[in-house]
């Protein structure tokens, strides 16, 4: 009876692995793509971690397919048995042929992968395809110590008020016109004293304002950018840069509307 079972659900486990194996490695193709493709630092780093996991996990899978198609594969120690037990079975019912002749019903691979993608993926701002460049004007600084692989800024984080531990109060990407501060906090790692650093805001693609030096803030920890303009916001998009040693390394938007707060957008 084990022998019987057995043999029944390894095909099962097989096409499990296999599909398994093909879309870890599909996601390593589309991760590989994203990072060639990716203009902007940080998301290059991101991608490249996704194609080691993936890859990695292709590997294992690939080997333990090939693992249980050995032991499938393998010689019956126990043909006779079989043989007689097929012998003396009852024939099948019409219902049961017709059901195990019929091809199982299974989900669409695609609509699998794009769930989780989905899944996985950190909601971010989708910008125009065309690659920011550092305005002259901040990129007077020149960087004492070179930029790590593992310097990492995290995503911007946008609110009016911010607590004494740099973080987000009421954070949104919708806030009203008038005057006011906006704050942008993020998280830093592995930078070092000495690299040069540049933020630089925009409303609609035009340069508002920005800045430059050499960084003196640690390796580690939380960081925070401000804007407050004389004018006070106007109706548009605000977007924030921010580069390190000429890498673009985060960037962000908010929309400053009245009309899209009182709808509740």
């Amino acid at each position: 009876m084990s022998v019987v079972f057995t043999e029944t659900i390894i095909p099962w486990i097989l096409g499990t692995l296999l599909l398994l194996v093909l879309f870890t490695f599909g996601v390593a193709v589309k991760s590989w793509r994203d990072m060639k493709q990716s203009p902007y630092y940080f998301m290059r780093r991101q991608a490249e971690k996704r194609l080691q996991t993936y890859l990695s996990t292709s590997l294992v899978l690939l080997l333990l397919t090939a693992g249980i198609s050995a032991y499938a594969w393998r010689n019956p120690e126990d043909n006779v048995n079989r043989v007689a037990l097929l012998v003396n079975a009852k024939p099948p019912h019409a219902d049961i042929v017709e059901l195990v002749g019929a091809s199982p019903v299974s989900p669409n691979s695609a609509d699998l992968v794009q769930t989780y993608i989905s899944a996985q993926e950190v909601p971010t701002t989708t910008f125009a395809s065309t690659k920011p460049v550092l305005p002259p004007e901040y990129d007077a600084v020149q960087p004492t110590v070179d930029l790590k692989e593992t310097t990492e800024l995290s995503s911007l984080v946008f609110s009016a008020e911010i607590s004494d531990k740099y973080e987000a109060i009421n954070p949104g990407k919708i806030f009203g016109e008038g005057f006011y501060t906006l704050y942008a906090t993020f998280e830093y790692t592995e930078m070092e004293d000495g690299m040069a650093w540049a933020w630089v805001w925009r409303r609609n693609g035009e340069v508002l304002e920005g800045g430059n030096e050499l960084w003196a803030y640690g390796s580690d920890g939380p960081g925070f950018i401000y804007l407050s303009p004389e004018e006070g916001f106007q109706p548009g998009e605000y977007s924030l840069d921010v580069w390190v040693n000429g890498e673009l390394l985060t960037r962000s938007a908010v929309t400053i509307n009245n009309a899209a707060i009182s709808a509740g957008n």
